[in-house]
């Protein structure tokens, strides 16, 4: 048990550690948040990990959701950086020491994004009770302060999926390969890969997929490697539910298209056709998977004004236009589309029952029994 000076010393020194990470890791759009509110107003501060906001996928989706919020529910930009902010923590040591300065600063809400910010949010949703947090891809924080948004990203994979298969085979490739590169495994990456699978395997049963996981959100340089080495030995297409580390895949994608390869990259959570362009019109990411974070952080925000919020469980599916697929590729032909399009109608209408987790998944006809996806939460 620690004496009263150690604690103390823990005390002042976690103290100094949020003051530390919020003077050198916030990146404000400006002011002092909570003090310039007016009554009624609803101020809060995204927490978010070493990607940022700029990372262009599930973090500046989540950003868009929030400036969405202050300019369409405000029905103007005047007191945008006077109600909201964002900080980008280096490293999970800031965890909870930034989300319990932010909680002490006084925002009436404080949003944290991915699963690495679980355990924190749960530990400072129990010692601040009063305090409304939410988190977005988590779906087992269990406190009566806590928003849990999480999303259908199976629905979303299995329509990219589709269209990648349909795309091999519209390019007459007699046995294509898919690839799929995730970020770490764990229940929410593996929603992706397995939902993306038994959309190609709708369109070309049994046919072969890889996977690989980096390890990390935020090293493209291992994806880009990996992704030249599945081209170079045949890959197609390869899908990246990887953070910015997905943005090596399609770095790698563009530089191989350039040089006349016909090799695709599926981007993630936002469209990032724009990302893959190399020439004129031309990009290398196929498609993207649609995770509309945007949804989710608006709702959030609105929860606290109307005063609904509570602590549960909203899960957006394709049905609450939770998720989808971008058709911004001119590379993506109107048969294709009019076909992705009509999958969704089934999934929607609960005639296309697609599985969600690996052990599922695994029992159905031809699906791969090795991959590196992970049903436990313990592997995130």
């Amino acid at each position: 048990m620690k004496s009263t000076r150690e604690k103390g010393l823990f005390q002042a020194a976690a103290i100094l550690l949020a003051l530390l990470a919020l003077a050198g890791c916030a990146k404000k759009s400006g002011g002092e948040v909570a003090a310039a509110a007016e009554p009624g107003d609803v101020t809060m501060r995204l927490v978010c990990d070493v990607s940022g906001i700029d990372d262009k996928s599930f973090n500046a989706a989540a950003w868009r959701g929030i400036l969405r919020y202050y300019g369409d529910s405000l029905g103007n930009t005047a007191k945008k950086g006077s109600l909201y902010d964002y900080v980008i923590c280096t490293g999970p040591d800031q965890y909870i020491p930034v989300i319990q300065a932010t909680t002490d600063e006084g925002y009436d809400l404080v949003i944290a994004t991915g699963f690495s910010f679980a355990d924190p949010i749960g530990e400072m949703a129990g010692r601040n009770p009063n305090q409304k947090y939410m988190i977005v891809d988590v779906d087992w924080v269990a406190q009566p302060n806590v928003l849990n948004a999480v999303f259908a990203e199976h629905e979303g994979s299995y329509l990219v999926g589709v269209a990648a298969a349909l795309k091999a085979q519209e390019d007459g490739i007699a046995k294509p390969r898919f690839g799929f590169i995730g970020g770490q495994a764990g229940p929410t990456i593996t929603k992706f890969e397995v939902g993306y699978i038994q959309g190609i395997h709708s369109v070309i049963p049994g046919a072969d997929i890889i996977d690989y996981y980096v390890g990390d959100w935020n090293s493209p340089d291992l994806a880009k490697t990996q992704a030249k080495n599945w081209f170079d030995s045949g890959v197609y297409i390869i899908y990246s539910a990887a953070g910015a580390s997905g943005n090596g895949t399609i770095a790698q994608a563009k530089e191989y298209r350039s040089q006349g390869k016909n090799v695709w990259a599926i981007g993630v959570d936002s469209d990032q056709y724009e990302d893959g362009i190399y020439k004129g019109t031309d990009s290398a990411v196929y498609t993207s998977m649609l995770k509309r974070v945007e949804s989710a952080t608006y709702a959030g925000i609105n929860a606290v004004k109307n005063g609904s919020f509570r602590g549960e469980v909203i899960t957006f599916d394709l049905k609450a236009d939770g998720v989808g697929y971008a058709g911004t590729n001119p590379a993506m032909s109107a048969g294709i589309k009019a076909k992705v399009d009509a999958a969704a109608e089934e999934i929607k209408n609960s005639r296309i029952s697609i599985a969600a987790t690996y052990a599922a998944a695994k029992a159905l006809p031809g699906f791969p029994q090795d991959l590196k996806a992970s049903d436990s939460s313990a592997a995130e």
